[in-house]
């Protein structure tokens, strides 16, 4: 599936492998990922390190998140932070570039090209030849600063160095300051993805400064030491004649340039670049030492300890070494008992990536945990996902709840239980992003927030992550409450489909394709989706009609030939039928055969996954990085468990892919995992030992793991298919349904009608009573019960609830609406699949969108103009024609140029009505709603109508150029 790429890895000794002291920190290639859609830097930091000190060779682009990507051959020099894996890019702060001669002040101009050849890099040190003036380049770090070490060409008598302030992202302000002649310092506000990240700069050079400059707007200024602006740059010329090797420190702070000055000197005290270099590798030699490998084959070692490698690069240290920190409300703070972090991709890295860290770092999961409660008291919410002290609200779901219950549920604490429940319901209950809706009535609709089944889904888990934590800490008002909730999800489950589908109202969207990516859905389709009840999966068996029937849709998930539709999503990769493993709502699905009594297809696909989806090659991630997740699904299901549900205590068994893994705790103790007999070929799970005992079950608990112990997996050619299919043997994971009733839905394609409609009512349970009442203008509701379907002839709201044992619903309503019958369309230009509002008619039913795009409501026409014909069938007169259109920039909708109307009494011969030009411009970004129309005196049967492209986007935006969709949600015709 992926192209192999060929090149050298220059840092490798192969006798590590087998060392008695093995280097882990040269066993790290961190170029993989660098190259495909990966988004990982290659460049020098810590475990979990403030400072990421890596080069820089794409300014602009998705594929240039990390600031770096290996199909790169252009150097623009080497900056102090960056993200890992990251699908939006920011960071990329204070680029340095050492040159020779003449100083350019533009990049285009000061880059330099490079070989991969002339490049290596392990964990902890990167190095590379810059051809254009024969510079080689050293980094290393430590925790929150960081060394280079340039060498001359040999014939080089005066070295310089450029500071570039404005590098990259958008500069709200910056200052600059010569302090002395071996000092400089300075500050960096920017907006990015980080609407105001805040970055202060020590600099310290190991050689007096014989010349500077300083440029503001790209032009050098005389006689100043000092400077402020928004595109600031600086030189700095020694003399290299006698000594080629010109080292540089730089210490980074959030606090101040004072912070910054403390934490380099505390942290590199000296000028000796192999002992940082050292002290780097030592760091990382403990930190991938926690688990140790053997067996595999090399290049699958050298993936796992790159991935273990990737997992421990974020989140970020976010604290100075005397305590201090930007909290949240961008005000400065004191940590009191533990270290603040920042950079947290919870939305990714909750599936994979803190549950790994609950195993091997339970202290700084501490840490991580008590800096959400610091997020919550400085900044009035639990992260989402926080970058440099700012909440992005990237991604979807309130998922530092899965992380602090998952950690609790493993013994870890140091955390004050009572604030962090508040912190929970607090986010959960608030009016955040359709939470209202979803508090009131169960699921979000599309009308009220976009990627509404998503949320409505994930939420969901997140809310018996909540219910589990309060009745272990005995709020049992609150368990109860989370525990009702975390059933929501059955709310979207159409069991006519067995696919989770969005809803507008309370209303299926249609048509219904579960292939499509759309905006019911974060980044993903309905398939990716309906496996996603971690928290209930022996509930979602049962409602997909029992084992067979869950098994044979799962199986469906992973070996259909449909191909993706709908959106172009680029993080939906690494396909194997619908499951994705390049995008996180797949992570836990090959797993879900285990918990039906097939373990040897879990084997199978993990088997597989791991295989060919983890080269060591720069394309050796299927999909984005983010922040870890990618990398800690690989490290668990290589060492053969993986935990479906966070918060469970409960790992699923997959496949171990080497012959022994061991597990070194914080609690001293080790937990070993054998593989006997395994070989390539040989990956079935014929067998399972646990602590010497015959373990039947297909799964283990985390108490297996912190208790220290053996696990031993006696391996097969073949699938051993009588062990696992015992329900004692499989993992569970359910929700008591017992107080549950799921809201009934309307079983038909759509709520409008010309004369008359029937109602067709379902429940996801045959056996629940289902009532409902026809309102009509303000009165009030009169409930009867359902008994068939029936017939309504005049506009009206329909409101219903479902009872079960005294048990209700919550109540759910919806509109009906009778449509004008006097008129027909036809539309000329092909409508874009994704926005059809349920087809032609949508166009003149007589009712207007709004300036909710995403609600399903809008026909879209892309790269072209709209044509349509309105048959009023008869000749009648005209008084007004117009249609009602919408602009919102950003995702490519723009208002047409013009609407241009023509009448004709056959069909055939068109005379000019009138033309309607717009006037508003795409410096409105919206959204916006307009009726372009007019008032008119005329008579006529068919009106033709053309609304012209509002052609490509304008040059503000960050796909100038591009074509755009015309939005149009009724013709106008009275």
């Amino acid at each position: 599936m992926m192209k192999r790429v060929v090149f050298v890895i220059c840092f490798i000794t192969l006798s590590v492998l087998v060392n008695a002291q093995t280097n882990y920190a040269k066993l790290v290639n961190p170029f993989i990922g660098t190259g495909g859609h990966g988004h990982t830097y290659p460049g020098a930091t810590m475990p979990f390190g403030m400072m990421q000190l890596s080069p820089d060779t794409r300014l602009e682009g998705w594929d240039g998140c990390g600031g770096y990507h290996y199909s790169d051959s252009i150097m623009y020099g080497f900056s102090h932070t960056h993200l890992s894996g990251t699908g939006i890019a920011d960071y990329c702060d204070v680029l340095l570039m050492p040159f020779t001669g003449e100083v350019k002040w533009k990049n285009s101009e000061y880059a330099s090209p490079f070989s991969h050849k002339n490049e290596k890099a392990h964990a902890g040190y990167y190095e590379v030849l810059l051809k254009k003036h024969n510079i080689n380049a050293a980094l290393t770090t430590s925790f929150r600063s960081g060394m280079h070490q340039y060498t001359f060409d040999a014939g080089t008598r005066e070295g310089s160095v450029l500071l570039d302030l404005k590098h990259r992202d958008e500069v709200l302000e910056s200052s600059f300051e010569l302090v002395n002649e071996y000092e400089v310092k300075g500050m960096r506000r920017s907006k990015s993805w980080a609407s105001n990240q805040i970055l202060y700069f020590y600099i310290k050079f190991e050689k007096p400064i014989k010349t500077y400059g300083i440029a503001l707007n790209d032009v050098l200024q005389n006689n100043i030491r000092s400077a402020s602006g928004k595109n600031i740059k600086a030189y700095f010329s020694f003399d290299v004649s006698s000594n080629k090797n010109l080292q540089v420190k730089v210490g980074i702070s959030g606090v101040s340039m004072e912070n910054a000055k403390l934490n380099l000197d505390a942290e590199i005290p000296h000028w000796d670049f192999t002992t940082v270099k050292q002290q780097a590798e030592d760091a990382w030699n403990k930190e991938l030492g926690k688990i140790e490998v053997k067996g595999g084959t090399q290049d699958q070692q050298i993936a796992f300890y790159t991935a273990l490698y990737h997992a421990s690069v974020a989140p970020n240290i976010y604290t100075d070494v005397n305590g201090e920190y930007r909290g949240t409300d961008l005000n400065l703070h004191k940590a009191d008992g533990f270290t603040n972090y920042s950079v947290f991709s919870l939305w990714d890295t909750h599936r994979a990536l803190h549950p790994l860290m609950s195993i091997i770092n339970q202290k700084r999961t501490a840490d991580w945990i008590n800096t959400f409660l610091a997020q919550y008291k400085h900044g009035g919410m639990l992260p989402v996902w926080e970058l440099s002290g700012n909440e992005t609200f990237c991604m979807i779901g309130y998922h530092s709840v899965p992380v602090i219950v998952d950690a609790y549920q493993k013994g870890i604490r140091g955390f004050d239980t009572k604030l962090a429940l508040e912190a929970m319901t607090s986010y959960a209950e608030s009016s955040r992003y359709g939470l209202t809706q979803y508090g009131r009535q169960g699921f979000v609709s599309n009308d009220h927030d976009h990627e509404s089944a998503s949320k409505t889904v994930e939420y969901a888990y997140d809310d018996w992550c909540i219910a589990e934590f309060a009745k272990w800490i005995s709020n049992d008002a609150v368990a109860k409450k989370y525990a009702a909730r975390a059933l929501n999800y059955r709310n979207l489950f159409d069991p006519t489909t067995y696919h989770i589908r969005g809803k507008v109202q309370s209303f299926w969207f249609s048509p219904f394709n579960a292939t499509e990516v759309n905006n019911f859905f974060t980044e993903g389709n309905s398939w990716h989706y309906s496996f996603s009840a971690q928290q209930d999966i022996d509930g979602l068996i049962k409602i997909y009609g029992g084992k067979e029937n869950f098994l044979r849709k799962l199986e469906e998930l992973f070996t259909t030939n449909q191909t993706l539709s709908g959106r172009d999503q680029a993080d939906v990769t690494g396909l194997i039928g619908q499951y994705a493993h390049g995008n996180e709502p797949s992570h836990h699905m090959a797993y879900l055969f285990n918990y039906a009594g097939k373990p040897w297809r879990t084997q199978e696909l993990i088997h597989k996954i791991c295989t060919e989806f983890y080269p060591n090659n720069p394309d050796g991630l299927i999909g984005n990085e983010d922040c870890g997740q990618m990398s800690a699904w690989f490290v668990l299901s290589a060492m053969g468990i993986y935990q479906p549900t966070p918060g469970s205590g409960v790992y699923a068994l997959g496949t171990p892919l080497f012959d022994e893994v061991k597990i070194h705790l914080e609690n001293g103790k080790t937990f070993s995992i054998t593989a006997k007999n395994r070989s390539a070929k040989n990956f079935y799970v014929n067998n399972v030992l646990l602590n010497g005992k015959t373990h039947a079950a297909t799964f283990i608990k985390n108490t297996d793991v912190e208790n220290g112990g053996e696990l031993v997996f006696e391996m097969s050619a073949t699938p051993n298919k009588t062990r696992g299919i015992n329900k004692a043997d499989m993992p569970s994971s359910k929700v008591n349904d017992e107080q549950f009733v799921a809201v009934p839905f309307f079983q038909m394609n759509t709520n409008k009608f010309k004369n008359s409609l029937t109602v067709t009512l379902k429940h996801l349970d045959p056996k629940t009573e289902i009532y409902y009442a026809i309102v009509k203008g303000e009165e009030k509701p009169k409930f009867i019960r359902y008994e068939k379907p029936f017939v309504i002839t005049e506009t009206a709201n329909i409101e219903l609830f479902a009872s079960k044992n005294g048990k209700q619903s919550a109540r759910i309503a919806q509109k009906f609406y009778k449509v004008p019958g006097d008129r027909n369309i036809t539309v000329l230009s092909e409508v874009h699949p994704m926005y059809t509002a349920g087809g032609k008619d949508a166009l003149i039913d007589g009712i207007v969108g709004d300036a909710n795009w995403k609600t399903g409501d809008w026909q879209s026409y892309y790269a072209k103009d709209f044509v349509a014909i309105i048959d009023l069938q008869k000749v009648r007169p005209i008084k007004y024609v117009g249609i009602n259109v919408l602009q919102e920039v950003s995702p490519w909708i723009v208002y047409p140029k013009e609407v241009v109307f023509e009448i004709s009494n056959d069909g055939k011969t068109y005379q000019p009505l009138t033309t309607v030009v717009n006037k508003i411009s795409t410096d409105a970004k919206g959204p916006e709603v307009q009726q372009l129309g007019a008032d008119v005196t005329a008579t006529a049967r068919y009106i033709r109508v053309r609304a012209k492209t509002g052609g490509a986007l304008p040059a503000w935006h960050e796909s100038a150029g591009s074509p755009t969709h015309i939005f149009i949600d009724e013709v106008i015709i009275r």
